[in-house]
């Protein structure tokens, strides 16, 4: 087994939570009421700056070029292809531009990306990465199994959603992560990568915490 099997195994519980969780189902199905989606897409835009910022030091942390060039093309997917992707949703969500970049980051989504960059700062690349791959791993999963339900990649509202996190081109940055991940595993001691296990298993956490702020539309208490 290797590491991101066995991390991926330990996290099982969590996964399944998200993938069955009403916000994930209903995009699937085609149920998800408008105003959650429009929620979360503001939010999720505003995490996907931080998660870029990541990518970015994930960089510069590299060791060589080709990983350099590995993390240049999971930016450039995120920054000019899924974040695209939200910008067009969020007008016809009736969402100006402007508007979108000024959404306050509810308190999930000021959480998980601060704990992500937090790791990137402090650790190591490959704590980087484990801060980081629930998010791409768990969308592509999602993606495929809600591709497979009748209608869902058709549907007029959420197909789009659905096409984009099913693809190929998405699925490879999510491939690629996982590789890096287990090779720089191998050099790692018991410890090191129980500590890249506890990582997994807290952003694993946040993913469902996510689409459930998201579902329930929460905010901060006070404004």
């Amino acid at each position: 087994m290797s590491f991101t099997q066995r991390i991926r195994l330990r996290a099982d519980a969590i996964w399944k939570a998200s993938h069955d969780h009403p916000f994930v189902q209903g995009i699937g199905n085609g149920t998800l009421p408008k105003e959650s989606f429009k929620y979360y897409m503001k939010q999720d835009y505003k995490y996907l700056i931080e998660y870029s910022k990541v990518m970015a030091m994930g960089a510069v942390l590299a060791p060589d070029l080709k990983t350099m060039s590995g993390f240049a093309t999971a930016l450039e997917e995120t920054l000019n292809t899924e974040m695209e992707l939200h910008r067009t949703y969020a007008e016809r969500l009736g969402v100006s531009r402007e508007e979108l970049e000024a959404t306050v980051p509810g308190p999930v989504t000021l959480a998980y990306s601060s704990a992500m960059l937090a790791e990137a700062q402090k650790g190591s690349l490959a704590e980087l990465i484990a801060s980081i791959l629930p998010c791409a791993w768990s969308y592509y999963e999602i993606g495929k199994a809600l591709a497979a339900l009748p209608g869902a990649l058709d549907h007029e509202y959420y197909g789009e959603w659905v096409r984009m996190y099913s693809s190929e081109d998405f699925g490879s940055i999510a491939d690629w992560l996982i590789a890096t991940l287990d090779q720089l595993a191998e050099s790692k001691s018991a410890e090191e990568l129980d500590r890249l296990e506890a990582i997994f298993i807290n952003t694993s956490r946040y993913e469902y915490m996510f689409w459930d702020m998201a579902y329930k539309q929460e905010s901060w208490p006070v404004a």
